[in-house]
């Protein structure tokens, strides 16, 4: 952004989403200043500019929320509109270098470029930058990648870091022998928490839904939705309280048995429930 008027002898600007001052006359002309002087910040542009500000920080937020929701569901999404929102500075930040996969299943690779046209330029495993056109694309989630532990390793080889976990996100495979009958899982059952209030703050804070008494995400797996939960207490009861079994029931709210589950929803439902489980009261030569 340029600079702009903000009353005689100063100017303001957005730098890395703050607002500053530089001065328009004297000595110090042209030199940014260290802190806005009174009359910048009572100035109606520099007001401006800070909501400006907070638009771009919720505008990324939702950015990465959006991104987010395709790569947990595994949604195709059409190249078209990757290409549409691309030369937006806040959009581009999170698709870049997240994993992609097009027509090909087995041709992952992590998205660096797209044209106006729609075609995405990805590097692939050989380190080779491939030109993909397809109608959509899918930002598979990383337990449905099969080259998990090599893509990791590339991507550290080439300094990537992701604005939404995707290769890097803790995933559980599901076992073959659940039982034909099982429907919970209580691998993090029994956390501690001094009250039900702190626990719900900490699912809040993790971004997860509390609705009653239980904490909950939804997932879509092979095109299917699926909801796990984790009992935390009665919504009104602020004593203290444990974690609970972890279930999944489908879009009709019937309870899921454990083989039904599949394995998007089955990781995500234990990513949940242990980031719950970690913040228990752990005391020495009880729980620990």
């Amino acid at each position: 952004m340029g600079w702009l008027s903000a009353g005689d002898g100063y100017e303001v600007a957005l730098v890395e989403g703050r607002v500053v001052a530089r001065a328009t006359a004297g000595r110090a002309a042209g030199r940014q200043l260290k802190s806005l002087p009174k009359q910048v910040r009572e100035h109606p542009e520099t007001e401006r500019l800070r909501r400006f500000a907070e638009w771009l920080d919720r505008h990324a937020a939702a950015c990465v929320a959006q991104v987010d929701t395709w790569m947990v569901s595994s949604l195709p999404v059409p190249t078209g509109l990757v290409a549409e929102v691309w030369p937006d500075e806040a959009w581009q930040a999170v698709l870049r270098d997240l994993v992609v996969v097009g027509d090909d299943p087995e041709e992952a690779g992590f998205l660096r470029d797209v044209t106006g046209s729609g075609e995405l330029r990805v590097v692939n495993l050989d380190g080779e930058t491939v030109r993909l056109s397809p109608e959509a694309v899918t930002l598979p989630h990383p337990v449905l990648l099969p080259d998990l532990e090599e893509l990791r390793e590339f991507a550290a080889e080439l300094g990537i870091v992701q604005r939404v976990e995707q290769i890097h996100r803790a995933t559980w495979a599901k076992p073959a022998d659940l039982g034909e009958k099982a429907t919970e899982v209580t691998e993090f059952a029994g956390g501690s928490f001094a009250s039900r209030f702190g626990l719900a703050a900490r699912a809040t804070l993790l971004g997860y839904r509390v609705s009653g008494g239980y904490v909950t995400c939804a997932v879509r797996d092979a095109g299917r939705a699926a909801g796990a939960s984790v009992w935390i207490g009665e919504p009104y009861w602020d004593g203290d309280t444990e974690t609970g079994a972890l279930t999944w029931d489908d879009r009709e709210g019937r309870r899921l048995p454990l083989r039904e589950v599949g394995p998007v929803a089955w990781s995500e439902g234990m990513r949940m429930a242990s980031a719950l489980y970690a913040g228990r009261t752990v005391e020495e030569g009880g729980n620990a």
